[in-house]
């Protein structure tokens, strides 16, 4: 696994999906990312997982992948497993899109994907996410070029997915 400090792009990367199994992110070359730490009890869980769910369906055939890592550092709103994460989010919101190993995004013990991405892109008040669903946007070369806060509306961001996708 890349440290975050000699990585060139998010492909660097390996990452463990939900049931524990290396995933080499350089599997999403070519594909236009949006990474997103999740959390199922937060406030703002039902309008970003309907979103997410949404911008999926309409662009997952044009080269989009939304992967999202849960995430307990907020409020403690991410308690479940793995395995109740995935059902919660697959069940509830028909989530198509890859969830991942839950994970730290901030402190000595987050995970080196987020380190990247935080030095990347620092967010308005500084590199630290601030809550569940703080939203980055990789281009097909696996460079970060773009931040959203967590009360973004995924579908407001969606202008920027087109256009990172070729499409108008």
């Amino acid at each position: 696994m890349a440290a975050a400090s000699s990585a060139s792009s998010v492909h660097d990367f390996t990452v463990k999906d939900a049931s524990g199994k290396d995933v080499d992110l350089s599997v999403y070359k070519g594909k236009v990312l949006l990474i997103v730490n999740v959390a199922s009890q937060c406030g703002l869980t039902n309008s970003n997982y309907t979103e997410l769910s949404q911008l999926y369906e309409k662009y997952k055939d044009q080269g989009f992948e939304i992967l999202a890592f849960p995430c307990n550092q907020f409020g403690g709103q991410e308690p479940g497993s793995n395995e109740e994460i995935v059902q919660f989010a697959c069940t509830r919101f028909k989530a198509e899109y890859p969830i991942f190993d839950k994970v730290d995004v901030n402190g000595n013990n987050a995970t080196p994907l987020y380190k990247y991405l935080k030095s990347n892109k620092g967010g308005l008040f500084g590199d630290s996410i601030k809550w569940n669903f703080s939203k980055f946007l990789v281009d097909k070369e696996g460079r970060v070029v773009d931040r959203y806060a967590p009360t973004t509306s995924p579908l407001s961001i969606e202008k920027d997915i087109k256009k990172r996708l070729g499409s108008s």
